[in-house]
C-alpha cells in the first residue's frame, strides 16, 4: 500500500508550521474532504494532522457502504445530500473513487418489521428518496441466491429497496480528497499525533503535538474512534461510548452477488466487492473498547447468520478479519458544530458506523460553516446541544445492523 501511495504523489511533506488558521485533527475522510471544501473556498494555510498515515482509522475499517435510506427526516436529507456528491466525486477529485449503485435491500422477517420498512419507505419517498418496500417475486430476481422459503428459522418476507444505495472503494475516496487538497495547498501531516491543545479565555489557542505546538484559531475534531480524548483535551465531556466493529472478507468468487444484503434481526449484512469478495459485517461489539482485534465468535455468528440467506456459500474461505472503534452516541445520529463556550473548536464526531457515507458532505458543511460563521441547516439539527434540550434524533431504527 505505501508503495501505491508513493507512485500516487498524494500530496508533498514539509515542514510543520509554527501556526495555521485552521487546525484539523483527524486525516480520514472527514478531515480531508473538510480541507480540501475549505480550500476550495480559498482557505489555503490549513494543517490536516494525522497521528498515523492518512486514513488509517476508521476510513480503512470500514466496509464501504453508501446509501441514504434512514428513518429521520434530518437523517434522510444529510445522507443524500451525500449520496448526489458521491455519484460526482470521480470527476471532482479526478480519481475513480469506483463507486457503485448496484442497490442495498434490507430484509423483513416478521409483520412488525414489514411496518418498520414501510415508515421508513414513505420518510424517503416524501424527501425525494428512491426507496420502497418489494417482496418474493421482486427480491428472487435481484437476489436468486437467497433462500427465500419457509424453512429458515427467521424467513424473508419482505425487503426495503434503495436503488442509489451501494459500495465503493473508501481508500480511492482517502487517496483522492487527499491528493485534491494538496493541490491547493493543503498541508498534510501524517505520523503526527495531538497530544494536547491550549485554551485560553474560553478559546483555542494552540495544539500540542509530538513535533511541537502549532497555535491556530480554529481546531476541528474530526477523529473516528478516540474523538473523547480529543475533546477532553479542552474540557469537554462528549456523550460517546466507543465500541469495536468488526468485519471478515471471503475468497474471491465469480460475480453473483449486486445490491447490498441486510438483515436486523440476523445481525448481518454481506455485499460483494469488485474483485468478488464478500464482505460480511453485523452490529459492534457488544462491550467499550479501543481495541482493534477480531475475535473467533464474531467469525462463527456472522458466519452462520449469513449462511440462513446464503446457504450456497457454506464452503467459502474466510480470508482475512479486521475490526475498528466507533464512537457511539445515545441517539445513533452525529455530533457536528460549534461547542457554545470554547470557541474556535468544532465538532465533526459520534459517527457511529455511519461515518464513511457522510464524509463529502460533512467536508462541506463544515468548511462552509467555518468560512462564513454561520451554520448551515442541514447541520444545525446534530448541535451538541440537542442533548442538553432533548432534541434526539433516534436513528437506531435505520442502523440497527452497523453498516
Amino acid at each position: 500500500m505505501f508503495s501505491t501511495l508513493r507512485k500516487l504523489k498524494l500530496f508533498t511533506p514539509r515542514p510543520l508550521k509554527k501556526s495555521y488558521d485552521v487546525v484539523i485533527i483527524g486525516g480520514g475522510v472527514h478531515g480531508l474532504a473538510t480541507a480540501y471544501e475549505l480550500a476550495k473556498r480559498g482557505v489555503r494555510n490549513i494543517a490536516v494532522l494525522e497521528r498515523f498515515y492518512i486514513g488509517a482509522g476508521s476510513s480503512g475499517r470500514n466496509t464501504a457502504i453508501i446509501r441514504s435510506n434512514y428513518r429521520t427526516s434530518e437523517g434522510v436529507a444529510f445522507y443524500d445530500e451525500s449520496v448526489k456528491i458521491y455519484e460526482k466525486l470521480s470527476v471532482e477529485l479526478d480519481m475513480n473513487v469506483m463507486f457503485s449503485q448496484r442497490g442495498h435491500l434490507t430484509f423483513a422477517h416478521t409483520d412488525q418489521a414489514i411496518t418498520g420498512l414501510r415508515v421508513r419507505a414513505e420518510t424517503n419517498q416524501i424527501l425525494g428518496v428512491n426507496s420502497r418496500v418489494i417482496f418474493h417475486d421482486e427480491i428472487a430476481k435481484l437476489v436468486p441466491a437467497l433462500d427465500l422459503s419457509d424453512l429458515p428459522r427467521y424467513p424473508i418476507l419482505a425487503a426495503l429497496y434503495h436503488p442509489p444505495g451501494g459500495v465503493i472503494r473508501h481508500d480511492a475516496v482517502v487517496w483522492g480528497y487527499a491528493r485534491a487538497a494538496n493541490r491547493l495547498g493543503v498541508e498534510i501531516h501524517p505520523y503526527t499525533n495531538v497530544t494536547g491543545i491550549s485554551v485560553s479565555n474560553g478559546a483555542v489557542k494552540a495544539v500540542q503535538t509530538t513535533r511541537g505546538e502549532v497555535q491556530t484559531g480554529i481546531i476541528t475534531n474530526q477523529t473516528a474512534g478516540w474523538a473523547s480524548t480529543i475533546a477532553a483535551m479542552v474540557g469537554l465531556k462528549l456523550p460517546i461510548v466507543s465500541h469495536p466493529l468488526q468485519a471478515l472478507v471471503t475468497e474471491p468468487l465469480k460475480p453473483f452477488l449486486d445490491p447490498v444484503l441486510v438483515s436486523a434481526t440476523l445481525n448481518c449484512y454481506v455485499s460483494q466487492t469488485d474483485r468478488g469478495e464478500l464482505v460480511i459485517g453485523a452490529e459492534i461489539d457488544p462491550y467499550a473498547s479501543y481495541s482493534n482485534r477480531s475475535t473467533l465468535p464474531f467469525m462463527e455468528q456472522s458466519a452462520s447468520h449469513i449462511l440462513e440467506l446464503l446457504p450456497s456459500i457454506g464452503g467459502v474461505k474466510v480470508l482475512r478479519q479486521w475490526a475498528g472503534v466507533c464512537d457511539m452516541t445515545p441517539d445513533y445520529s452525529p455530533i457536528m458544530g460549534t461547542v457554545p463556550y470554547m470557541k474556535g473548536f468544532v465538532l465533526d464526531v459520534g459517527w457511529g458506523t455511519y461515518g464513511f457515507k457522510a464524509g463529502p458532505v460533512s467536508g462541506k458543511r463544515i468548511a462552509e460553516m467555518i468560512a462564513t460563521g454561520r451554520t448551515p441547516d442541514i447541520i444545525k439539527p446534530f448541535s451538541i446541544e440537542r442533548f442538553a434540550k432533548g432534541n434526539l434524533l433516534g436513528e437506531k431504527a435505520a442502523a440497527a445492523v452497523s453498516h
